[in-house]
């Protein structure tokens, strides 16, 4: 039996479920609610917040973690904006049962010099 892949994506902002853009995650496996190793600074963007690894500064960042699909990946890399280089998706470390597995995030590749740091949850309602 051929198994689809499926990738771990940890998502901290505008794809959480309640928040304005879930629904590109409606057809895949929300797996657990997660945090972050204390390696990131997640930079408040407006609209949405924007996650850059930060090793010397960085906090834990509070979001979840899904299973999804190969078409799945695709759509939220559209979503994102990966091909216009507005995000990066790439690997990211947790603090939970799945620490010992490749976990995926998308991070921020624009300039956050002017930008507000956020903290560790993202609550804004869009």
């Amino acid at each position: 039996m051929n198994q689809e892949s499926r990738t771990l994506i940890f998502v901290y902002g505008t794809l959480k479920r309640g928040f304005c853009r879930s629904q590109f995650l409606e057809n895949q496996i929300f797996l657990t609610k997660a945090t972050t190793a204390p390696h990131y600074t997640m930079y408040d963007c407006g609209e949405y917040p924007g996650l850059v690894v930060d090793v010397a500064e960085g906090i834990g960042i509070q979001g979840e973690l899904w299973s999804v699909d190969e078409s799945g990946v695709q759509l939220l890399d559209e979503v994102e904006g990966v091909a216009e280089n507005w995000f990066s998706r790439d690997t990211i470390e947790l603090i939970s049962s799945f620490d010992d597995q490749i976990v995926q995030a998308y991070y921020f590749q624009g300039d956050v010099t002017h930008l507000k740091k956020n903290g560790s949850n993202w609550t804004k309602q869009s």
